[in-house]
């Protein structure tokens, strides 16, 4: 499983011309489930997600967490994040989980995100989204739970 976190000033997403989550300062994360995912990735993820600290103190350091800056969450389900472009112009996407267990796994996640009391929205699954982002520094970090849960 990996999550990409983009720490945001604010971001929105929509369909169909129809917005379905926007947040303000806190984290964009785009999350991606591969085939061999299970619950222990949305629970590494999560708590990562939560507690890394990429926001500033009062010296500018990355001290801080969303927890502690109780930040926002924008969750949007992102399959292309395993995108294999070994060979050819055209990316395969066979890493990736079926959308029943991705769909699972990512509600999951979102659950876990909720459980601590910060406001959490989210895309829809499988649609088409338009996302809207003012990222904040730069900051953009990928998290991998094969960082965590190596597979043979």
């Amino acid at each position: 499983m990996k999550a990409l976190l983009q720490r945001v000033s604010q971001a929105s997403v929509g369909i169909g011309g129809e917005v379905v989550g926007r947040i303000g300062p806190g984290l964009v994360v785009f999350l991606g489930v591969a085939d061999d995912d299970a619950e222990r990735d949305a629970h590494y993820l999560a708590e990562k997600t939560l507690n890394l600290r990429i926001f500033a103190d009062s010296e500018g350091r990355f001290n801080l967490s969303v927890l502690d800056v109780l930040g926002e969450l924008l969750v949007v389900s992102q399959f292309t994040l395993f995108a294999d472009t070994k060979r050819g112009r055209r990316p395969g996407f066979t890493e990736a989980a079926e959308p029943a267990k991705a769909e699972a796994l990512y509600e999951q996640f979102l659950s876990l995100l909720r459980s601590s009391g910060l406001k959490v929205d989210a895309g829809r699954f499988q649609e088409y989204m338009l996302v809207e982002i003012h990222n904040d520094g730069p900051v953009t970090i990928l998290l991998d739970s094969r960082d965590k849960y190596p597979r043979p």
